[in-house]
């Protein structure tokens, strides 16, 4: 697994983020951050997923926005990059729309923690994350 442009399967490197549950400051803050336009992840794979070594592990966010939002992968907080056996799919669907999907073939020790798919265009981000750990059989 690449991450963050350091070679190797595993990073010990961990974030776990919470949203913003503070007062908006003032109605033209709240306005800018609650507008229909913002990134919105409306479909993402579950949250826990437990995989086998050697296999394929397959996550999905679509999301929408105006403009159409754009999508990054995370894992343990570190962007991820596409490589030899990590490959990243975005397609565009109409104009407001985008779906990704990331694929680790084949799965091994070091993919499990937590990745994070972040949607997002100028108005707001919109994330999900999902637990992966591995089985043996």
């Amino acid at each position: 697994l690449h991450v963050s442009g350091e070679p190797g399967r595993f990073t010990s490197y961990s974030q776990v983020r919470t949203p913003f549950t503070d007062e908006w400051q003032d109605n033209k803050t709240m306005q800018w951050y609650t507008t229909k336009k913002g990134a919105r992840i409306t479909k993402a794979s579950h949250f826990d997923y437990e995989y086998v070594l050697g296999h394929k592990i397959v996550f999905l966010c679509i999301a929408k926005g105006k403009p159409r939002p754009q999508i990054f992968w995370y894992k343990d907080g570190r962007e991820l990059y596409a490589h030899r056996y990590l490959h990243i799919s975005q397609y565009w669907r109409g104009k407001n729309r985008i779906k990704s999907k990331m694929e680790i073939d084949p799965a091994t020790q070091g993919d499990a923690g937590i990745y994070e798919c972040h949607a997002n265009n100028k108005y707001s981000i919109d994330m999900r994350s999902f637990r992966t750990d591995y089985s043996i059989f």
